[in-house]
């Protein structure tokens, strides 16, 4: 898409001649990146419903929650199962339809729910609510950014995947030492790590929409983009969350 709009650009500076049948092209092309973006949106929408949906269905069942928290190794098998979900989700919708896809990606916000509910423990309601807000503003800014701007943000994305490296790192340290120096230190890198790639990733998936041969391969990818920035959404909550949760006193 950014090269549709250097020429566009290009065109309208110089004085130059534009032919009806490349503005056609142009408006054509536009539309389906328009509607790719539009059918991304939906569904990241969708799973973060299924994910809020279900934890906080999870957090009001008792039951649910004594045998979540009575059983250790099954929480973090929960977790486990999370991560190989994330790892396999691309080999696998390679292969796999659209209809496949996306049932794996539902799957995955519907498990991620489960493990999720246990903030609604550790966290008052209003400020999860507030926090929700305030990363769905800041997502939607920075989203928008990612998808209008004509600049390449291949800095930025490299940038911030060596900081999501350093923060993985880091997390994994700190299973060992329970640090809340470092704990807080990547909360705030966190935060700017995943600010950096909701923009970076939109423009990506832009690209990805003007460049994506036929229906089937466009529908495919708005399920994957789905869970990029479902991803960029979940783990930017989580980080405000830390940082301006309120803890529940009972």
């Amino acid at each position: 898409m950014a090269w549709i709009g250097a020429n566009a650009n290009r065109g309208s500076r110089s004085g130059a001649q534009t032919f009806p049948g490349a503005r056609v092209a142009w408006q054509a092309n536009d539309e389906v990146v328009r509607a790719f973006l539009q059918r991304v949106y939906w569904l990241m929408s969708l799973g973060l419903a299924t994910t809020g949906i279900i934890a906080f269905a999870v957090a009001s069942s008792p039951a649910a929650m004594a045998l979540l928290l009575g059983h250790p190794l099954l929480f973090y098998g929960l977790l486990a199962a999370d991560l190989v979900m994330v790892l396999a989700f691309a080999p696998v919708a390679a292969r796999a339809g659209t209809a496949a896809a996306s049932v794996m990606f539902f799957g995955y916000a519907a498990l991620s729910g489960v493990t999720f509910s246990v903030i609604f423990l550790r966290y008052t309601l209003g400020s999860i609510g507030a926090t929700f807000i305030v990363t769905g503003g800041m997502f939607a800014a920075l989203s928008a950014y990612g998808a209008l701007t004509k600049r390449d943000l291949s800095s930025v994305g490299s940038f911030c995947m060596m900081g999501l490296t350093g923060l993985v790192i880091g997390s994994i340290v700190n299973l060992f030492l329970g640090s809340a120096l470092i704990s807080w230190m990547t909360t705030f890198v966190g935060i700017i790590v995943f600010t950096g790639l909701t923009a970076y990733d939109t423009s990506k998936l832009k690209q990805m929409a003007a460049q994506a041969d036929g229906a089937e391969s466009r529908a495919k990818g708005a399920v994957q983009g789905a869970l990029v920035l479902y991803l960029d959404f979940v783990n930017l909550f989580l980080d405000l969350l830390r940082l301006l949760g309120n803890r529940r006193r009972d």
